[in-house]
């Protein structure tokens, strides 16, 4: 028995967002709903393509249309359209290292696939934005070695928030102003080594626990926990479609 990740209430609500349904130009999608069910079974499980149920499909042809909407941003469209509800009242910033299997290795250097070595070993850094929800409003990845103050104000960029929360890594003159020019209130504490420390808001803090609890949500999906694909908008794909099923539960 095949182990389904949607829900019917679910698939109503993707459905609309998914190539190949009927009015779109071109050779309409077969079984587009088995298709999405298939990639979220890899993204659950962390298995690789061959060992997916044959149930599914052939797995080649799934992993090439995988990639093709890889590469046509189709799994970010999904994602962008899912987050429309974010409410960026309060965001919390932070950012996780993920281990890198092996196998993550060896893609031609053309470009930068968003790994790097750190104390945690070879990996690559999820750079998260979090909604007052708890739920994925913006990601970048960056090599694990990347200091996570360099990836704020890129995921701050297209939103006007109230308040954001973050640890004291975030701590910079940089960020604070960029903060600041959002007429926003920045509730991040100090470095120890500061000359004039400053405060802030203890009790709003505690909410950044949801960052944390996001992090630990999106690493049930198994491809998230540890990075499988050579490329990192391969991976990119994968993190956009398990934000996007916990934006849908």
């Amino acid at each position: 028995m095949l182990r389904l990740m949607l829900r019917d209430d679910q698939w109503e609500r993707l459905a609309p967002l998914v190539r190949g349904k009927a009015g779109d130009r071109g050779r309409s999608g077969i079984d587009n709903r088995l298709f999405i069910e298939a990639v979220l079974w890899i993204a659950r499980t962390g298995s690789p393509w061959r060992d997916l149920p044959s149930e599914f499909g052939n797995w080649n042809s799934i992993y090439v249309r995988f990639a093709r909407w890889s590469n046509k941003d189709v799994w970010h469209a999904i994602f962008a359209v899912l987050r429309e509800d974010a409410d960026v009242e309060e965001v919390s910033i932070d950012s996780t290292v993920i281990r890198a299997h092996q196998h993550a290795a060896g893609a031609a250097k053309k470009r930068e696939q968003a790994l790097g070595r750190s104390r945690g070993g070879f990996g690559t850094k999820i750079h998260a934005c979090v909604e007052g929800l708890g739920q994925l409003a913006r990601f970048v990845l960056t090599g694990g070695q990347v200091h996570d103050s360099t990836q704020a104000e890129t995921l701050l960029k297209e939103i006007e928030p109230q308040a954001v929360l973050a640890d004291k890594a975030y701590d910079t003159n940089a960020l604070l102003d960029c903060i600041a020019g959002k007429n926003a209130k920045a509730v991040i504490p100090p470095k120890a080594n500061r000359k004039e420390q400053r405060e802030f808001d203890q009790h709003q803090y505690r909410n950044r626990n949801l960052v944390e609890r996001f992090f630990a949500h999106i690493k049930q999906f198994r491809r998230i926990a540890t990075r499988y694909d050579k490329l990192a908008s391969r991976f990119a794909s994968f993190v956009a479609l398990a934000a996007s099923a916990l934006w849908l539960k």
